[in-house]
């Protein structure tokens, strides 16, 4: 009895197999692709949407487009996996005119350059916002700062990144691995010099780096130079190897966005946008406005303050009628503290005075700012305290 039972299970199947190799059986099928059961807006019951595979970085998103074909008993496993292949295919070639394969450029635009080049400047003046603080005095950058420049045709990630020096202690090497990060993922590097400077080490410097992107190189301050210098510069960079194309300006001038970004863009790969949302940075509020009171010691402290110096902001609290901001300023001696507080006190509140203003006009609100300085002997070179920090 067992054994008949078996046997019948077998022949249905049999017979199951044979109907889906008839004509009615393909007939089922086509009907079946040419719906928009597989081309329709939502996935049917039992199936999985179809996604490219995602870029490097990339969120998973939902998409509106394909559809697998749901493994169903009527189709065989031959034709599902032959459709599978087909779209996947189609899809990788750009041959199917779906609205989610845009033709947009997105991608990673690092700046790189000796100190004091102009590489905030730069920045500040691409965005049309102050993301990055600027002093006359070198090594102000210690971070790499993201900033994104989001049109309907593109979406340019731009890194401002410490300037290029040879470290003497940890927080130097915390800067010039800043400076790694941004070269392993740059699509577009920008080479950033001062015209007035010294060429060939700017070139040495470029020269390490050993570019794996095409680069353009930026001649900057030309306001401050002959039109016949300019034309040297302009000639030395552009027989380099790592050179793409070479671009004159003076970023505290201004410059033409629209000219400017064009050969950005003839190089920056098609992609979908690696941000979906308003943001102007990667990095937090808290962040920017440690960076403004640091600015401020840059502005108004002298000799080695400003770089034994650093900002911990440790209280950020918005309240009705506004924003209360407690940070601690870091020196490394007792004398620096002493400087910057200032005799009755008076250059701390300078200090805040100025900073507490330039917060103000950042988060477009009113700020009670209350600083502290204290004394952290050595804090360039403990680990421990460099994180705490944000190195």
């Amino acid at each position: 009895m067992v054994h008949k039972e078996i046997f019948e299970t077998k022949l249905d199947a049999m017979r199951r197999e044979r109907e889906l190799k008839s004509a009615r059986g393909r007939e089922l099928i086509w009907q079946q692709i040419n719906s928009k059961w597989l081309f329709g807006s939502y996935p049917p019951t039992g199936g999985r949407e179809f996604d490219p595979p995602l870029r490097n970085n990339e969120k998973p998103r939902r998409r509106r487009g394909f559809f697998i074909l749901p493994r169903i008993s009527e189709i065989t496993c031959q034709l599902h996996a032959l459709i599978n292949n087909l779209l996947i295919w189609l899809t990788r070639e750009n041959r199917c005119n779906v609205s989610h394969l845009s033709q947009m450029k997105a991608g990673f635009v690092n700046i790189f350059g000796r100190p004091n080049a102009g590489k905030s400047t730069l920045l500040n003046v691409l965005m049309g916002e102050k993301l990055a603080i600027v002093s006359p005095k070198v090594q102000t950058t210690r971070h790499r700062i993201k900033a994104i420049l989001t049109d309907k045709d593109f979406q340019i990630i731009f890194s401002d990144t410490p300037g290029i020096i040879e470290p003497k202690y940890k927080l130097h090497e915390k800067m010039m691995q800043a400076v790694k990060s941004a070269l392993e993922d740059a699509d577009v590097a920008l080479l950033i010099v001062d015209v007035n400077e010294n060429w060939e080490e700017a070139d040495s410097i470029f020269e390490s780096l050993k570019l794996r992107v095409p680069a353009i190189v930026v001649i900057n301050k030309i306001d401050r130079a002959g039109q016949e210098k300019i034309k040297q510069a302009v000639a030395l960079f552009e027989a380099k190897k790592y050179c793409r194309k070479v671009i004159t300006i003076s970023a505290t001038s201004g410059i033409n966005l629209k000219s400017f970004l064009k050969p950005i863009l003839e190089l920056l790969p098609e992609g979908e946008p690696f941000y979906t949302n308003d943001d102007i940075s990667d990095l937090p509020t808290k962040f920017f406005v440690s960076e403004l009171i640091r600015e401020k010691i840059y502005q108004l402290a002298e000799d080695e303050i400003p770089y034994h110096a650093a900002v911990l902001v440790r209280e950020f609290k918005e309240k009705t009628t506004l924003v209360k901001i407690v940070a601690d300023i870091i020196v490394h001696r007792e004398t620096q503290k002493a400087i910057l507080i200032g005799e009755k006190g008076n250059m701390i509140k300078k200090l805040g005075t100025a900073a507490r203003k330039d917060i103000e006009e950042f988060l477009q609100q009113r700020v009670f700012l209350e600083l502290f300085v204290k004394v952290k002997p050595k804090w360039r070179e403990n680990d421990l305290q460099l994180k705490e920090y944000g190195y």
